[in-house]
């Protein structure tokens, strides 16, 4: 079986305050850890995993799936939380498939 990745770098001033957001919320249904300390963490979906670092200026994350329908599926999931997140950053989440495919995007479309 081959895993299906992707990557989204999403650029804000505070990436360790929406990475942690995200593994709070999303780890309500999943697991998610995130490592205050660190400044990185996870969410696992069971048919996916995304991980979670906070840069200088940026939060980047990585998504692994079991396959492309599952890849898709949490492109959106993650990119939508995170722009709903940040919709007064006005916060883009982009990500880019290393087979070559388009990947999803995700802006806020406001109220």
């Amino acid at each position: 079986m081959t895993q299906m990745t992707s990557t989204a770098s999403v650029a804000t001033d505070r990436p360790g305050r929406y990475a942690k957001q995200l593994a709070s919320h999303l780890g309500r249904k999943v697991a998610a850890e995130w490592d205050e300390q660190a400044q990185e963490g996870w969410v696992d979906f069971g048919s996916g995993r995304v991980t979670l670092a906070a840069g200088d200026g940026v939060l980047l994350m990585g998504l692994e799936a079991d396959d492309a329908e599952a890849r898709d599926r949490l492109e959106g999931v993650v990119g939508r939380h995170l722009v709903k997140f940040g919709a007064k950053d006005e916060l883009v989440c982009a990500w880019a498939r290393t087979d070559g495919t388009p990947g999803s995007e995700h802006r806020h479309e406001g109220e």
